[in-house]
C-alpha cells in the first residue's frame, strides 16, 4: 500500500569515489605514468593534478515518517572532455545540496518517482554549475524514496510501474572491467565466468598499435587464457574493448582503415563475439555521429559482426536518440552520471530499444557502492544488453556489489510476486 510521504529535510555529505578523476587530456597529450599516479601538469579546467582522487556526495532525503532515503552524486572517470560538464568538489557540492537545493525541495512529495526526479532537476538546473551530477545522486535518492512509500522496497518495481513496462524484471549480462592491470584482472574474471569482458581501458596508443598489431596480440592472449582456465568448456565470454578513440587515431582518421584494423581484431577474437566501444573519436557529437554512422556502414557492407558502441559525445537522453536514428551504432553505452537524473538514463534505456540499438548500462568506476546498487534496478528493469560491474577498477568488489543486487532484487520479487 502506497503511503503519502513528503521531504521533512535534505542533507549531504561529502565522501569519495572508489577510482580517480583524471585529465584525459593531459594523458592523451603525453602525461606519464609513473606508479599510479602521472607526471605533468593538467590541462582541463577544474583539476590541480592529471590525476585527483574521485570524489561523491551522499544525498539524504529525511522523509516524512522518519525513514531516510539515500543516493550518491558521482561524476565519471574522465571528467571535463567530450562534451562533459566540468569535475565538482565534495565539499562545495554538498554545501549547495544542503543550502540552496534542500530548502526548495522540503515538502516535496515523493510517491511518484518520475514527477519528483523532473521537478528536482528543473530546480538543480536553475541553480548549479554541476547539474548532473547534483542531479545523479539527488535522483537515486528520490527513487529509494518511492520504492520505500510503495511499501514493496523495490525500485526496479517502481521503474517497471511508472513506464508501464510489461517484459518481467530479468537477469542481465554483467561486463568487467579490468583497469591497467590487463592480464591479472582478465583471470578473475574468467575464473568468475564474466559474461563480457575485459573492458581494457586501451587509453594510449602503444597499445592499440602499428595497424591494431597490439591490440590483435592481447586478443590472442585472451583466447588463449580463457581456453586455458575456463570452469566448463562452453563459458564462451563476449570480447569487449574501450578503446578511447585510438583506433582512429592510428588509422589517422581514415574510415576504410579503421575499419580494416576492426577486421584484424575480428579475426583476432575467432569464435569470441567482439565489441569495440569509441573506435574513433570526430571532436563534437555531430561529427561523431556521421564518423561513426560511416564506419558502420563500411563494416555492415564488408560483413562483419564486430558490434561498436557509442560512447563520448552520448552525453545526455538527446545525444542517444540522435544516434540511435542516425543508425550511427550498434549499441550506446548510457554512462549513468554523465545523464544526470537517473529517469534519464531509463528514457534513453527505452528509446534504444524502441529503435533496435542495445543498450548498454554502463558508468564509471569512478562512482559509489550506492549508485550501483542503484543502477543495477535499472537494468533488471529495463532489460539492458549487458551491465558494468562497478564501481572501482578491482573488479571483485564492483562485480560483488552488481551481481548480488541484482540477484537480490530478483528473488525478492519471486517471493512477492511483483516481477
Amino acid at each position: 500500500m502506497t503511503t503519502p510521504l513528503t521531504i521533512a529535510k535534505v542533507i549531504a555529505s561529502p565522501g569519495v569515489g572508489s577510482f580517480f578523476f583524471d585529465d584525459q587530456a593531459a594523458i592523451k597529450a603525453g602525461a606519464v605514468r609513473d606508479g599510479s599516479a602521472y607526471l605533468g601538469n593538467a590541462v582541463t579546467p577544474g583539476f590541480k593534478a592529471v590525476r585527483e582522487p574521485s570524489e561523491s556526495v551522499s544525498v539524504l532525503l529525511v522523509l516524512s515518517d522518519g525513514y531516510i532515503a539515500h543516493g550518491d552524486c558521482a561524476s565519471v572517470q574522465y571528467t571535463g572532455v567530450g562534451g562533459r560538464e566540468p569535475r565538482f568538489h565534495a565539499a562545495d557540492l554538498a554545501r549547495q545540496i544542503e543550502q540552496d537545493l534542500g530548502p526548495r525541495m522540503e515538502g516535496m512529495s515523493v510517491n511518484i518517482f518520475r514527477e519528483a526526479a523532473i521537478t528536482s532537476e528543473r530546480m538543480i538546473n536553475e541553480l548549479f554549475d554541476c547539474k548532473r551530477a547534483a542531479a545523479y545522486g539527488v535522483s537515486q535518492a528520490l527513487l529509494n524514496a518511492a520504492a520505500h512509500a510503495a511499501g514493496h522496497h523495490l525500485m526496479a518495481q517502481v521503474i517497471k510501474d511508472e513506464w508501464d513496462i510489461s517484459t518481467p524484471l530479468a537477469a542481465v549480462p554483467i561486463y568487467g572491467q579490468c583497469g591497467d592491470e590487463r592480464y591479472t584482472t582478465v583471470d578473475k574474471m574468467i575464473l568468475k565466468s564474466v559474461p563480457v569482458l575485459p573492458h581494457g581501458l586501451i587509453n594510449v596508443p602503444d597499445l592499440v598499435g602499428t595497424d591494431g598489431a597490439g591490440l590483435e596480440e592481447y586478443i590472442g592472449w585472451l583466447r588463449a587464457r580463457i581456453s586455458q582456465l575456463r570452469v566448463t568448456p562452453s563459458y564462451q565470454p563476449i570480447i569487449h574493448l574501450d578503446v578511447y578513440g585510438l583506433i582512429g587515431a592510428v588509422a589517422q582518421g581514415d574510415i576504410e582503415q579503421t575499419a580494416n584494423i576492426i577486421q584484424r581484431l575480428e579475426r583476432a577474437a575467432g569464435d569470441h563475439q567482439l565489441r569495440i566501444e569509441h573506435p574513433l573519436d570526430a571532436g563534437s557529437r555531430d561529427a561523431q555521429i556521421q564518423a561513426m554512422a560511416a564506419l558502420r556502414r563500411t563494416l555492415k557492407a564488408r560483413e562483419s559482426k564486430v558490434a561498436i558502441i557509442a560512447d563520448e559525445w552520448a552525453n545526455t537522453a538527446e545525444d542517444v536518440h540522435l544516434f540511435a536514428v542516425a543508425g550511427a551504432t550498434d549499441m550506446v553505452q548510457i554512462k549513468t552520471p554523465d545523464l544526470g537524473s537517473i529517469h534519464n538514463s531509463i528514457d534513453a534505456i527505452l528509446d534504444c530499444h524502441k529503435h533496435g540499438i542495445g543498450p548498454v548500462l554502463g558508468g564509471t568506476c569512478a562512482e559509489t557502492d550506492q549508485s550501483a546498487r542503484t543502477t543495477t534496478h535499472i537494468g533488471v528493469a529495463t532489460g539492458v544488453s549487458q551491465m558494468l560491474a562497478k564501481p572501482g577498477m578491482g573488479f571483485d568488489e564492483g562485480y560483488t556489489i552488481v551481481f548480488n543486487e541484482m540477484n537480490r532484487a530478483l528473488r525478492i520479487a519471486s517471493l512477492i510476486g511483483r516481477s
